[in-house]
């Protein structure tokens, strides 16, 4: 039989191909089951798959054709939405777009909110502690989980989807596989948070002409908006203009053009309370401080639309652009403009003819500081060569900032010598025990996460 190639072996960004003998596509947990026993009893190894958009080739498997991928997706019902405890259960094959209007239906909200909801799934979300856009006020994917379903390496079933919202009944075992990417079992539902709906949800999109004012103007916003905001995305002017000059239909927001740039939102489930004019307050206090030095509120949906559709369109610009080499790191608020600034230092000394896009979640420290090859060049040249003596400039930059080399995309396959050199010693042996706990064999999404000999011996 020759190993298939194709949406199943293919990651994300498309620099990956693996090759597999088959595509399982179980519609019932109770298959799911079945599945991972066989398979363990045979030592063939098995990469669960959700909507395959990992940045780290997490879903992929490898390239010899021996791993068989296990997907989720037929595994799509909500099971259940629980109006006044304000939760959902639902399948983890369930596309996250899909949850949001099943919530929306009774008037509530999944908070969590991707680039990829559209095509995403929920197990993959879980699987991955996915971020997104909405951080600062919802928090990570874990802080959503209420309870999780979950097929273990040898086809038992970990099941504690009761929804509770207080329960100190010994380890939160659930937490193991939040963030785990399918290396200690396979996510099949989980019971998650709901939210109210946004009464009033005010948009705006602004320009600062001093970065190291991020995390005052962050500061001031929730402080005049009582806590409200519920995200605080940073672009620079370079990443906005590596986009407008390959899309000329997208429109820039503002008249001027400047260094930087943020967009605001800010959301209550009040209707009596006066979100506008405590935006409105903020930015005639920061217009008058020079804190922002332009700026414009979304008069309409269709307006909202528009700024965030030009954040989420950024990493679309790096792609028309030759491609990016990211560096998806994370550092403390208070210190994120040096850190840019820093970084930024280190590119120009080291690699002055490369081009900068930097953008990300500022509300919660995590900055997407990516390096687009310049034009004329071979862009897998350049980015083999910056990889290779820039980028382990930028990464220790982090650590001895305090902050993490993977802030939302996860460790996969791409990251385990990040996680080697910068990972905490006592936390990769307890990583490494835990695996080897749970999946003695190694046949649960080997070559993943935890590195080592940790493929089956067949």
């Amino acid at each position: 039989m020759s190993a298939y190639v194709g949406k199943y072996t293919t990651d994300f960004r498309h620099l990956y191909v693996g090759r597999t003998e088959a595509v399982l596509r179980p519609r019932t947990v109770e298959e799911v089951q079945l599945v991972v026993r066989i398979l363990a009893k045979h030592g063939v190894p098995l990469v669960p798959q959700g909507g395959n958009t990992s940045y780290c080739t997490a879903a992929t498997p490898n390239v010899d054709g021996t791993e068989v991928v296990v997907s989720l997706e037929r595994l799509n019902k909500v099971r259940e939405i629980d109006v006044g405890n304000m939760s959902m259960t639902a399948d983890a094959g369930c596309i996250l777009s899909a949850l949001h209007d099943a919530a929306s239906d009774v008037d509530l909200m999944l908070p969590l909110s991707l680039g990829s909801q559209q095509s995403c799934q929920i197990g993959g979300n879980l699987s991955t502690n996915a971020g997104g856009i909405a951080v600062v006020k919802y928090g990570m994917a874990r802080d959503l989980v209420l309870g999780l379903e979950v097929v273990l390496p040898d086809g038992t079933l970990f099941s504690d989807l009761n929804s509770l919202r207080k329960n100190n009944s010994g380890y939160d075992v659930k937490q193991l596989f939040i963030g785990g990417e399918g290396t200690l079992g396979i996510i099949t539902g989980a019971s998650l948070k709901l939210a109210r709906k946004p009464k009033a949800t005010v948009t705006a999109f602004l320009a600062i002409s001093d970065i190291a004012d991020l995390s005052i103007l962050l500061d001031r916003a929730q402080r005049f908006t009582g806590d409200a905001v519920t995200s605080f995305e940073y672009v620079s002017n370079n990443s906005l203009q590596l986009l407008l000059g390959k899309k000329p239909d997208l429109r820039h927001p503002l008249e001027q053009t400047s260094g930087h740039y943020v967009l605001l939102e800010a959301s209550t489930s009040s209707h009596v309370l006066d979100l506008q004019g405590a935006v409105d307050a903020l930015l005639e206090e920061a217009m008058g401080e020079d804190l922002v030095t332009d700026g414009t509120i979304a008069s309409n949906e269709e307006q909202r639309n528009a700024f965030w559709h030009l954040r989420e369109s950024i990493p679309e610009g790096e792609v028309l652009n030759g491609g990016s080499l990211k560096h998806d790191v994370s550092v403390r608020t208070s210190r994120l403009a040096t850190f840019i600034e820093e970084a930024s230092r280190i590119v120009k000394a080291n690699s002055p003819e490369a081009i900068l896009s930097v953008y990300g979640h500022v509300g919660d420290g995590n900055v997407h500081f990516n390096v687009v090859p310049p034009a004329g060049t071979g862009s897998v040249e350049f980015k083999a060569q910056f990889e290779g003596s820039v980028s382990p400039l930028i990464y220790r930059l982090t650590a001895e900032m305090g902050g993490s080399f993977s802030a939302e995309y996860g460790i996969g396959r791409v990251k385990l010598d990040l996680l080697a050199t910068y990972g905490d010693p006592g936390k990769v042996a307890l990583m490494k025990t835990l695996k080897k706990a749970l999946d003695p064999g190694g046949h649960m999404n080997p070559g993943k996460v935890v590195a080592g000999d940790d493929r089956p011996h067949l």
